[in-house]
């Protein structure tokens, strides 16, 4: 149904965390496809990669350009998506398959912020625009529907 990509290329020590996460979701057939935004050569990768079945790219418009669904969920590696994440998105679709911001455990305390992605079309990750999380995020608006 939609493929994930994943933004390693700060914090790629947590990766194999929200992999962990992201496979319940393949196995409940929501989550066709992975892919990992990464440097070249960054420590780990290729291993993690050969492991998990997922591809590494060395941007999120190369990755984009690879996904196999039209519906992406990107996500930044040092995520950590809360429980019920399925069900969450499910819900979602169901309602149309409307751009989404995917909320993750907030951590640092109360009034820490948890690490945010985004659930948007493919079109969303233009060339000629720059993509990057935060600039997603933006044009999402604050009255985005959220799913986490």
């Amino acid at each position: 149904m939609l493929t994930v990509i994943i933004d390693a290329r700060s914090d790629a020590e947590r990766l194999p965390s929200l992999l962990a996460q992201l496979t319940a979701g393949a196995v409940d057939g929501i989550v066709r496809q992975v892919l990992i935004v990464a440097a070249d050569g960054q420590p780990g990768i290729d291993e993690l990669c050969e492991e998990t079945g997922a591809e590494a790219h060395a941007t999120l418009e190369a990755a984009a350009g690879a996904a196999r669904a039209e519906l992406l969920m990107v996500l930044p590696a040092e995520l950590r998506l809360r429980d019920g994440w399925i069900g969450s998105l499910h819900d979602h679709l169901a309602a149309g398959p409307a751009p989404a911001v995917v909320s993750g455990l907030v951590t640092g305390g109360l009034l820490g912020r948890g690490p945010f992605g985004v659930l948007v079309e493919r079109g969303r990750l233009a060339v000629d625009q720059g993509a990057d999380l935060k600039r997603l995020r933006r044009e999402l608006g604050l009255r985005a529907r959220r799913i986490g």
